[in-house]
């Protein structure tokens, strides 16, 4: 109770941009949205970035993704790169109403949103949210759309070692089998149009395995909205 009314007022009270340190400001302040994150060109199923007017990736087309669409606010660089880590390690959850307006305002972002039955935030283990003291990915997607997220139904069924110290091939073998749906509501999923929420995604390993896990359970189409996404595997 005390964690929820601190968020509440950390995200309406005046404060400085954690970038440039304007003040007054949001967390971001509008001058380092506009500067920061202009949006690029980027695959539909991965989100890497691409040539203008060239919809998929190599990767994508030779074998596609478990998503249908994949979205990202910005690249997962200077400044957001820092941003990002004082936010989930920093205990920053006031950021969340600041960071969700910029994922939001993704170019096809609000379509999504809108068209989505379920939004679903990427699940912790319990090691990890002890370590941390919050869900980052259900924070943000409390922001986004609150009537629609549900944060029982997608599970992390394993504690798993940290992605970002693992090469690609790695990553992939790390989370496979890692997540699931909850044990009867299996009949929830059929035929519902999700939105999967997370803040990084780095070689999509994580994303990919939950919603391979969505589609067995059978949703019709699967959405990845991120906050940051690594440029490169």
């Amino acid at each position: 109770m005390f964690r929820s009314l601190l968020t509440r007022l950390t995200s309406t009270l005046p404060s400085q941009c954690a970038v440039c340190h304007a003040w007054p400001a949001q967390a971001v302040c509008e001058t380092c949205v506009a500067r920061f994150a202009q949006p690029r060109p980027r695959c539909r199923n991965c989100a890497l970035p691409l040539p203008e007017g060239v919809e998929r990736c190599g990767a994508c087309i030779k074998q596609t993704p478990p998503l249908d669409l994949c979205l990202t606010a910005v690249a997962y660089e200077y400044p957001w790169a820092g941003l990002v880590a004082r936010y989930k390690f920093g205990a920053r959850p006031g950021w969340s109403q600041a960071l969700a307006l910029l994922m939001r305002s993704t170019p096809w972002a609000e379509p999504a949103l809108e068209a989505a039955d379920l939004l679903l935030p990427m699940p912790l283990s319990r090691e990890r949210l002890r370590q941390r003291g919050f869900n980052q990915a259900l924070e943000l997607a409390r922001q986004l759309a609150p009537a629609k997220v549900d944060a029982g139904l997608l599970l992390r069924l394993r504690h798993t070692p940290a992605q970002s110290a693992l090469p690609r091939e790695a990553r992939l073998h790390n989370v496979r089998g890692a997540f699931g749906v909850a044990n009867g509501r299996e009949a929830e999923l059929a035929g519902r149009r999700v939105v999967l929420v997370d803040d990084v995604m780095t070689s999509g390993a994580s994303l990919f395995a939950a919603a391979q896990a969505l589609r067995a359970a059978g949703a019709a189409h699967i959405t990845g909205l991120v906050l940051a996404r690594t440029e490169t595997h």
